[in-house]
């Protein structure tokens, strides 16, 4: 933080360089940047296709996996760079590091990223990891928007036995993990947050007034990308799982959307 008295020559020369920065952000980035967060297997796809539905840009993403018929909607440059971000600070998506540092090589990637979609009006992308190094993209796009997602942890626990073959025990503790983030993320500055819980009907509607409030322009009328079919489990009880992981989950559906 700089201090509030007359500015040194330092000062002065650091803040010559961040509007540097800034103005050259301006014209090689897309006009805005929404990131998409949330907890793997917790609707992020889902919320992610829809809005790509209403007019979201997504660049080259996946739209079919083993997992997801129609795609997690991920752009495979972003998650490479997130992987890389964790494993040099030690840890990895099913491992949260306690701290995550950015190289200066992450910012050059993340520039690189972003500067494929300059000139787009509105561009998205979704990846879980970004909720374990999002103070790197803050930090580059000060601007950058959120809109959260997340789901019944027993839900969560289902899900990644199937896909990953994670034991309870660790699928909670990284629900707890990412969705903490979720939560102190939504603490420091509200954005739209949803439940996946809601049935179709609700979160359909719920997802129009989310891109209402996001001006976007462009694309369907209503969503398509909800598929029933896909979400193959449902959480319903919260008895039997640990008092922190309750606590949490309640806090978020009392601010969600």
């Amino acid at each position: 933080m700089l201090a509030s008295g007359p500015f040194d020559t330092s000062s002065r020369k650091l803040l010559g360089a961040n509007y540097k920065i800034m103005q050259e952000n301006a014209t090689t980035m897309p006009g805005r940047v929404l990131a998409v967060l949330g907890m793997h297997r917790s609707g992020t796809s889902c919320l992610t296709g829809s809005l790509q539905d209403l007019g979201v840009e997504l660049g080259d993403c996946h739209t079919w996996n083993p997992y997801n018929k129609k795609g997690n909607r991920e752009n495979q440059g972003f998650v490479d760079l997130h992987d890389a971000i964790l494993n040099a600070n030690g840890g990895s998506w099913d491992n949260p590091p306690r701290r995550v540092v950015w190289q200066p090589e992450h910012f050059d990637q993340a520039k690189a990223l972003l500067t494929r979609y300059s000139g787009v009006e509105l561009f998205g992308f979704k990846d879980p990891r970004a909720l374990l190094v999002l103070d790197g993209w803050k930090s580059l796009l000060p601007s950058i928007e959120f809109v959260g997602v997340f789901r019944h942890p027993e839900a969560v626990v289902e899900s990644l036995s199937n896909r990953s073959g994670l034991a309870r025990e660790r699928a909670l503790s990284l629900w707890l993990s990412y969705n903490t983030a979720l939560w102190r993320e939504y603490k420091a500055r509200p954005f739209p947050v949803l439940c996946f819980d809601e049935e179709e009907r609700v979160f359909q509607e719920k997802v129009v007034e989310l891109a209402s409030s996001l001006r976007l322009t462009g694309g369907k009328s209503s969503p398509q990308f909800y598929d029933i079919d896909l979400k193959q489990f449902a959480g319903e009880s919260l008895l039997d799982l640990p008092w922190r992981v309750k606590r949490l989950y309640r806090k978020l559906r009392n601010v969600s959307c």
